[in-house]
């Protein structure tokens, strides 16, 4: 059988949350599709980046694999890697982010990461719900199976797009363990040391994630409850980035307000590891991965009561009301100031984090795919 993978995420340098998904799974079907021919196809990069045999990140593709470039600048999905369907086609397509290509097999399966856009439409442009919408919609109609990443985004995507129970399948994300045990020579560990303590937020700066309600919840632990913490904010800024940008340097703690920018996987789990407590109030969450990820070394999390993120903690979180910031800054405060209650949380988030896997995902993945 012909599998065919849209590895185009997957191969870019700086890889977030889907781009991480991507390249996860296919790094962990390579020794579960045993017998198949594979095809990974991706854009137009640079040669030295890959060849037939390696992946990005150094990952050996076995043979009966091989990637395929596809050369469009332009509607890379719905123009290139539809042509490649007519003029190549494959017995199963997979698609690990949201959009398959108008031409495609009657097997295609895809991820679809969750429907935030429908949920909070403020927190995107036009354009961007414009094109998710149609997209994701399309994607459902036209996918024979459906992949979702936690049993919440089934409900939505059941309620809000009218997709058949039985063509969802529910597969969590897993979590990268192996990151913390990499040799860790990088400018984000001498940042790490130079403002501790830090109460950390990791994800794309933007309105969704709650970040003006992380800044707002920092003003009343420092004000009510005195802390000496400051406040880093690591991570691409994302839409509504401006006016959060202007909230930070407005605030009279603005000089302990730490903006890191984009940072590499080890100076993730390097600012993780060396955090007191870990922000996630966001507005809504497809499966919510940073969560495990701070949990897997340690840290405490503060998260919301909403969307996918009692799923994924279960009761290894702090919960908060991610609408109203002294809720935040209450469960924060809690974490720093109550060992015990603290020692349990770390406690249950390290047993909380071996539910999830990348490779129980890429196996309940490739039966579907076989």
């Amino acid at each position: 059988m012909k599998i065919g993978i849209d590895a185009s995420r997957a191969f870019q340098k700086d890889r977030t949350g889907i781009e991480e998904y991507s390249y996860q799974v296919i790094k962990h079907l390579v020794d579960k599709l045993d017998g198949h021919q594979v095809v990974l196809y991706t854009r137009n990069v640079k040669r030295e980046t890959h060849n037939d045999k390696k992946f990005p990140g150094d990952l050996e593709i076995p043979d009966g694999w091989k990637v395929k470039v596809i050369n469009f600048p332009r509607f890379w999905t719905q123009m290139g890697l539809s042509w490649e369907m007519l003029a190549r086609p494959v017995d199963v397509l997979f698609i690990p982010a949201h959009t398959v290509p108008i031409i495609h097999p009657r097997n295609t399966i895809v991820t679809i990461h969750g429907l935030e856009y429908e949920i909070m439409p403020k927190a995107y442009s036009f354009w961007q719900r414009f094109y998710m919408c149609v997209s994701i919609r399309s994607s459902c109609r036209w996918a024979k199976k459906i992949i979702a990443v936690s049993k919440n985004t089934k409900r939505d995507l059941m309620e809000l797009y009218k997709v058949p129970e039985d063509k969802i399948e529910v597969i969590y994300e897993g979590v990268n363990r192996e990151t913390h045990n990499v040799k860790r020579e990088t400018q984000e560990l001498s940042i790490a040391s130079g403002f501790k303590p830090y109460l950390l937020f990791v994800g794309r700066i933007e309105k969704r994630k709650n970040i003006e309600g992380i800044i707002e919840a920092y003003k009343i632990l420092k004000e009510k409850y005195n802390i000496s913490h400051s406040l880093v904010l690591a991570g691409k800024p994302g839409y509504g980035y401006k006016s959060i940008k202007q909230q930070a340097v407005s605030s009279k703690y603005k000089e302990e307000i730490i903006e890191t920018g984009y940072i590499t996987d080890e100076g993730k789990y390097s600012l993780l590891k060396n955090a007191d407590v870990f922000l996630f109030p966001s507005f809504y969450e497809g499966f919510g991965l940073p969560v495990l990820e701070a949990q897997s070394v340690g840290v405490p999390v503060v998260t919301s009561n909403i969307s996918s993120m009692p799923e994924v903690g279960g009761d290894s979180v702090a919960y908060c009301t991610p609408s109203e910031p002294v809720s935040i800054a209450d469960a924060a405060y809690k974490l720093i100031s109550n060992n015990e209650f603290r020692d349990g949380i770390i406690k249950k988030g390290r047993e909380n984090v071996k539910k999830f896997s990348w490779d129980k995902c890429a196996e309940e993945i490739a039966k579907l795919l076989k």
